[in-house]
């Protein structure tokens, strides 16, 4: 991201250098319009002087003529003071005036045989010169005050529109949050895809709209804990037998194991705003049993959720609407069995386009996630982990692509870990899935493919 950034901000320097200089050339390129304006002021004006000069010599050779001479003298003058002037294209003239029409053909010559009009620019060229005639104009004035550069200088850049401003925060109308154990559920979904080892084929068989059966078939290799640097796996195989129920207000789903493994969710809707949700795992081995249930209210703009666990598990989490964008929340736990307790608070920030949290816990752990839309098929994130205790930090980069008939995650770490996990539609029901992980550092590679029968 880094580098990237690094490419991006010189080429972003550039464009506005870039601007910086068009704007000066167009500002060069008024200041010679304005010049060359002055000068054909300055022509009008010798060229008046000239024609003053003119007639009053015509006027004095007049008086000295004799009789019939004179009149004829006069008479030639006249006609050609009355003669109307040919129509000039961009500027016309009052037929009446023959001081006016030398005056125009100057200031036309002047302006459109002026070379130093069009400077050599590589960005701000000149539009070639298109002359049209038009309709003459009321008065000599309006002619001199009309702009005959309209067609030589392109029009000025017009500024952009002004950003809106952003409408004040309805404080009394603000959205209700997301709830606080979700708090980074688009990063998670992006960083922690479900990864496997192996084989796995899933069969879902739906009995009606409300209950389905599903089946589950995995065969591959099983870490198994050791005091040794080295990964000791054993292979393995497995059936899973579940059962699901599915209602607008009520959702169970069953799962049972061929070792012995027993889980339960329940989740149901108590009112419109009050909701349980249970879980439970039952096994053979001592001690591993567990059960959680909770009661999750939501609000107009904030979310609130009560915890029960066995063990004389208990906590409590709060989440509130600062602004539309903005949510804080905290929460506190206590562990009876293990005579623990801690606090936490948490920040989240989320746009149309992008959305970052940050955790922090008594516990010792610093959570930190961000995740960036780049458009409606990809996204970006990214998420760092520090414990101030134990002094361990890990940061993690992944994305998230969606093709039409595929969907495509993954990620790697600080660790040297890299993982990949790929989603295929098939046909109806029917899709294709490979997950794969690398970890150089500890030797340990796995790989696996899957199908899933059934929606």
């Amino acid at each position: 991201m880094a580098s990237r950034l690094s490419e991006i901000a010189p080429r972003r320097r550039l464009r506005e250098e870039e601007k910086v200089q068009a704007k000066r050339n167009d500002f060069q390129a008024r200041r010679d319009c304005f010049q060359a304006r002055r000068d054909c002021f300055q022509v009008r004006r010798d060229r008046s002087a000239q024609a003053t000069s003119r007639r009053r010599e015509i006027s004095g050779e007049a008086r000295l003529l004799p009789g019939k001479a004179r009149l004829l003298r006069v008479g030639n003058f006249a006609k050609k003071k009355d003669a109307q002037p040919a129509c000039t294209p961009s500027l016309s003239l009052t037929p009446n005036s023959n001081l006016q029409a030398k005056t125009s053909q100057a200031i036309l010559q002047s302006i459109f045989f002026k070379p130093k009009f069009f400077p050599e620019n590589p960005i701000l060229k000149p539009s070639p010169i298109l002359i049209t005639a038009s309709p003459p104009p009321s008065s000599y004035s309006e002619a001199l005050n009309k702009p005959t550069m309209a067609g030589l200088v392109p029009p000025p850049p017009t500024a952009p529109d002004a950003p809106k401003e952003d409408e004040r925060t309805d404080y009394f109308n603000l959205p209700c949050p997301i709830a606080y154990d979700e708090i980074s559920r688009e990063a998670y979904m992006s960083l922690k895809p479900e990864l496997f080892e192996g084989l796995r084929i899933d069969f879902t068989k739906g009995l009606n709209q409300k209950f389905s059966l599903s089946h589950s078939v995995s065969m591959g290799p099983t870490e198994v804990p050791s005091q040794s640097p080295e990964t000791i796996k054993i292979p393995t195989a497995q059936y899973e037998f579940g059962a699901n129920f599915l209602d607008p207000k009520l959702m169970l789903v069953g799962r049972v194991l061929t070792d012995g493994r027993l889980t339960a969710r329940l989740k149901g809707d108590l009112t419109d705003n009050l909701s349980l949700k249970a879980n439970a795992q039952l096994t053979n081995e001592p001690h591993m049993s567990h059960g959680m249930a909770s009661f999750d209210y939501k609000g107009r703009d904030f979310r609130s959720q009560f915890q029960l666990g066995n063990g004389a598990l208990f906590g409590a989490n709060y989440i509130q609407s600062v602004t539309r964008n903005l949510s804080l929340g905290g929460e506190v736990f206590w562990a009876g069995q293990h005579r623990k307790s801690g606090i936490g608070y948490a920040a989240r920030y989320n746009t149309d386009n992008m959305v970052a949290t940050g955790q922090v816990a008594s516990t010792g752990v610093v959570a930190m996630s961000y995740v960036q839309k780049v458009n409606d098929k990809v996204s970006l994130a990214s998420d760092f982990m520090y414990n101030y205790l134990s002094r361990e930090a890990t940061a993690s980069f992944g994305y998230d692509y969606i093709l039409r008939q595929c969907r495509l995650r993954g990620k790697i770490d600080s660790n040297g870990v890299a993982a990949a996990f790929l989603e295929e539609r098939l046909n109806m029901g029917l899709n294709f899935i490979l997950s794969a992980e690398i970890d150089h550092r500890r030797k340990d590679y796995k790989f696996g493919f899957g199908l899933t029968v059934g929606e």
